[in-house]
């Protein structure tokens, strides 16, 4: 069976499985990985990844993809902050590679030109995590078509103005092409 064929709540136990994996692991990885690595990642919140990946349980309908326009405002919200914690994970696993990168950090609005030095992953906001893996092609065509399709749906939560919120079946689109994403970020973490 294909992914895009795989019920919702079987892509939501994936999720959820692979970032409590995520979470244990990158948690405790001091005596390892980088010191700043290691300290970013000991005080970051990946709990909360593996919690806001069980709340995507709250977007399943039947028929599969029904929500009404709030319920499926707050599902993008949910999937990109998963997105974004991913996003931060990766970046402060390879920490030390991001921080010298000077010159997408700029490009991307993630350094402090007043400090003269790059701002620190947890502190950043979608668009600029967006515009650096962007940047650096960290994603691929995919990966950054999902971050940017998810980040130009969440914001609906803080419009007043009328903007596309797609529908359920691209949202749930978009989650089994997020299980994808993280996946890939996982294949492509150092493990000891």
């Amino acid at each position: 069976m294909s992914l895009h064929q795989t019920p919702p709540a079987e892509v939501i136990d994936r999720i959820e499985s692979l970032n409590r994996e995520l979470a244990r692991f990158w948690k405790a990885a001091h005596g390892w990985a980088p010191i700043e690595a290691a300290s970013l990642l000991s005080k970051a919140r990946l709990d909360w990844q593996v919690s806001l990946s069980s709340s995507l349980r709250n977007w399943l309908r039947d028929p599969p993809g029904v929500l009404s326009d709030g319920d499926l405002i707050l599902a993008w919200t949910n999937l990109g902050a998963l997105i974004e914690g991913t996003l931060k994970l990766f970046l402060s696993v390879y920490y030390n590679d991001f921080q010298v990168d000077v010159e997408n950090l700029k490009l991307a609005g993630a350094f402090d030109h007043k400090a003269q030095a790059s701002k620190s992953p947890d502190g950043l906001t979608l668009e600029p995590l967006r515009k650096y893996v962007a940047a650096r092609d960290l994603l691929g065509a995919s990966g950054d078509a999902l971050v940017k399709l998810v980040q130009e749906r969440r914001n609906a939560v803080h419009a007043f103005k009328d903007r596309p919120i797609g529908d359920g079946g691209e949202f749930w689109s978009a989650v089994r092409d997020y299980l994808t994403m993280l996946g890939d970020v996982n294949d492509r973490l150092p493990y000891p």
